[in-house]
């Protein structure tokens, strides 16, 4: 089973009226793009579309502005959300057995603080969006220093195996050097994104053998969000996933989104809808792992 955290998951454990503060809760995407629209003096009120106004602030100011503003953001110590607790915490019984590979779209390093947090070994890989000579392909810290995999089928460290490994297929705040902070979010890196050959092929062979041979459960991600479809056409193409898979959001409260939402994901295989807030299924999932402990008591 593979974890794909989309932005959702960054909301978990966040009360519902409660709105972004800086080292406090990680911002949606649009209070992302009221920030850099302030920043920029944007010139659309009320305008919400992060891509769209992160398209402005590079056009206009130029990427290094925008990845200003986006480091300013994400370079904060945001607390764990309990899913990344949650993963964080799984881990370590999974690692001598098959340990985790986590896919994510998100930016921050949330997730990989919970697992800092409890010591427990990690590996990031994350897409380079800018445009330089390693564009389209993937970077892995590996003793401090960043390796480029320019070669992913021949790319067989083993960390990769003996570790949990999160897999950033949208880029990556680099605490430990700005100039490897990476974004895809302005219009023109998803144009990029998508016209790149199988985005998939970059990813080391180890890992996307993995990942065909995988069941997904897809959290805080909605089919209706035209980027997801954009990831997972890059990863699969045409193809749909072979094996049962499980995607959980919440139940839209207008008429017939939710037979849309179905049939979204249905085109994309087999994969069912779980209706059900993040918060109450992280709970209920936790309760059922410790239930089926040994020495757990029967209910």
């Amino acid at each position: 089973m593979i974890p794909f955290l989309g932005a959702g998951a960054n909301l978990c454990g966040r009360p519902e009226k409660a709105s972004w503060s800086k080292g406090r809760f990680l911002p949606k995407g649009s209070e992302l793009a009221k920030v850099l629209a302030d920043e920029c003096g944007y010139p659309v009120p009320d305008d919400d579309s992060l891509l769209r106004v992160s398209q402005y602030v590079g056009a206009v100011l130029g990427e290094g502005a925008l990845y200003e503003y986006l480091r300013d953001t994400f370079d904060a110590d945001y607390p764990p959300t309990p899913l990344h607790e949650f993963l964080a915490d799984l881990a370590r019984p999974l690692r001598a057995e098959r340990p985790l590979l986590i896919l994510t779209t998100n930016y921050d390093d949330a997730l990989e603080r919970a697992f800092a947090e409890r010591r427990e070994p990690f590996e990031v890989l994350w897409y380079e969006a800018k445009k330089s000579v390693d564009c389209g392909r993937f970077l892995h810290r590996v003793d401090g220093e960043v390796v480029v995999v320019d070669k992913p089928n021949e790319y067989l460290t083993p960390a990769l195996l003996e570790n949990t490994v999160i897999l950033k297929l949208h880029g990556a705040i680099d605490r430990e050097d700005p100039k490897r902070d990476s974004y895809v979010i302005t219009e023109d890196d998803y144009i990029d994104y998508l016209s790149r050959p199988d985005i998939s092929k970059q990813i080391p062979i180890t890992l996307r053998q993995r990942m065909e041979e995988s069941h997904y459960l897809f959290l805080g991600y909605s089919l209706r969000d035209w980027n997801l479809r954009v990831v997972l056409n890059r990863i699969w193409g045409e193809q749909t996933l072979d094996l049962k898979s499980w995607a959980v959001q919440r139940e839209d409260d207008k008429p017939g989104v939710s037979e849309i939402e179905q049939k979204l994901w249905q085109a994309r295989g087999d994969v069912d809808v779980v209706y059900v807030p993040l918060d109450e299924y992280v709970e209920r999932l936790k309760d059922e792992l410790q239930d089926k402990e040994p020495g757990a008591k029967a209910a």
